[in-house]
């Protein structure tokens, strides 16, 4: 794939992932939607990037709790992600599993668990039962934040998947808070691609707030690693700019680094520079504007139509796969 292909596939995901969002925190603040709600203002950029060099059905890809970019990018469509937050029944997850905790395994999709380092562990185990059935070329991407480079499982997952020389895109969204612990308070590291040097694994870092240097980090990065040149450790470094989730103000984020990151929103930033390289006018950016907002309302309200399992006659199989018998 071309850099101008990938870019408008990563923009219109951007673009959509960032509609979706502010539709759920509307329906979140008026009580329609129940359980947690996270959202990925600020981390589009990396997601859409992280996944738009996958191949669907070939590769693995675990996103991140807030990486509707990403499942944009990757090809699930946002009616999916609907679905599972108003637990439809004709969703991939049946309405067991809500919100963002969905996953499509038989596609390459694990579904997520909210501690990340543990997800780490299980993209490994889907590429090397790749490498034992004799599968190559394929890719996994891995998605973790700064606070889950501190913790133990990421630890373990990392060496496993160094020493056996895996490849793995571990791609570490440095949003500067655990929940609301700074780095300062996480690491003493100047960067946490020291982290990353530290198993061994080549390291590549960027701002995750711009773009375009986002893409051209994760294409090297994903084309090492189906290369068979090993593990690739990302750092991408950026704010998460809202709450935890929206049940958090984020308070603790200092007024003044909100104020210097408003300026570099990466929808906007994504928007110039794609105007700057021609890749796109106006006239396509408002159409894929309008695009994106209408298949976002269409997939809410379709969502909202759809039943929800009856537990009276359910066999509450997590997913909708079956395995062969």
């Amino acid at each position: 794939m071309d850099m101008q292909t990938a870019a408008l596939k990563a923009y219109r995901a951007m673009v959509m992932a960032r509609a979706f969002d502010t539709k759920l925190s509307a329906l979140y603040k008026a009580g329609k939607i129940f359980g947690g709600v996270f959202l990925g203002r600020g981390h589009e950029a990396v997601g859409a990037c992280e996944a738009v060099f996958l191949e669907r059905g070939k590769d693995v890809y675990n996103p991140f709790i807030r990486e509707q970019a990403g499942r944009c990018a990757w090809g699930s469509p946002v009616l999916e992600s609907a679905r599972c937050y108003f637990g439809s029944r004709a969703g991939i997850m049946r309405g067991r599993d809500g919100n963002v905790h969905w996953g499509i395994p038989q596609e390459g999709v694990p579904a997520p668990i909210s501690h990340l380092g543990a997800m780490l562990s299980v993209v490994a185990g889907m590429i090397l039962a790749k490498r034992m059935q004799g599968i190559t070329g394929c890719v996994g991407v891995a998605c973790i934040g700064d606070g889950t480079t501190s913790v133990g499982a990421t630890h373990e997952a990392c060496n496993m998947i160094a020493v056996e020389k895996l490849p793995i895109v571990i791609v570490v969204t440095n949003n500067q808070f655990a929940y609301s612990t700074p780095n300062a308070q996480e690491f003493a590291c100047s960067s946490l691609a020291e982290r990353g040097k530290g198993y061994g694994i080549a390291t590549h870092e960027c701002d995750g707030t711009d773009f375009l240097q986002t893409l051209a980090t994760m294409q090297q990065a994903v084309a090492a690693a189906r290369r068979g040149e090993g593990p690739q450790w990302v750092v991408a470094n950026t704010l998460r700019m809202c709450g935890h989730g929206e049940h958090d103000d984020a308070a603790y984020i200092p007024q003044e680094l909100k104020a210097a990151y408003a300026e570099r929103d990466p929808l906007a930033v994504a928007r110039k520079q794609m105007l700057e390289q021609g890749w796109l006018t106006e006239e396509e950016a408002a159409a894929i504007d309008s695009e994106c907002a209408d298949e976002v309302q269409r997939s809410v309200a379709q969502a909202q139509r759809e039943p929800t399992p009856d537990p009276a006659t359910e066999d509450w199989s997590a997913t909708s796969w079956k395995p062969s018998r």
